[in-house]
């Protein structure tokens, strides 16, 4: 390893493994991202949303802040589509239908669906197998929530 490795993000090897929280906020982050860049607006929601979460409970701002900033490091270093893979071996299937919703809050939040979007959407119903009669429930319900 290089000197200024950790500066550059080079040699880094194998990812940071992933706790269940770090995968739920990771796939959030990822929806943040999936028109090209995360708003602030975005990150608040996505603040907003984790922390009011018991799956949350215990994080400060300041520390959910820390967790975001590495995953944005390596959501940027592997790739939406292995980033989402990797936070979906690590998150409980419980949790898959939990975080879809959400994400789909987030991406229909600013009531504009870019294709890439759509196209992220997509492949998060097929990466955490949700039933596809439910995803359409969900993303119907997420459009008339945020209609206003």
């Amino acid at each position: 390893m290089g000197l200024l490795d950790n500066i550059f993000e080079t040699g880094r090897g194998t990812p940071t493994p992933l706790s269940k929280t770090d995968a739920f906020a990771g796939i959030l982050l990822a929806a943040s991202a999936s028109d090209g860049h995360i708003a602030e607006a975005e990150l608040k929601s996505l603040r907003t949303i984790t922390l009011r979460m018991r799956l949350f409970e215990g994080f400060s701002t300041l520390r959910l802040d820390a967790v975001l900033t590495r995953l944005q490091r390596e959501l940027r270093s592997e790739g939406v589509l292995s980033f989402l893979k990797r936070c979906a071996a690590v998150l409980p299937p419980e949790l898959h239908v939990t975080v879809f919703a959400n994400a789909c809050d987030i991406v229909l939040a600013d009531g504009i669906v870019e294709p890439a979007e759509k196209e992220f959407l997509e492949t998060l119903i097929e990466i955490l197998q949700i039933d596809p009669d439910a995803a359409l429930n969900i993303v119907e319900v997420m459009i008339w929530k945020n209609r206003g």
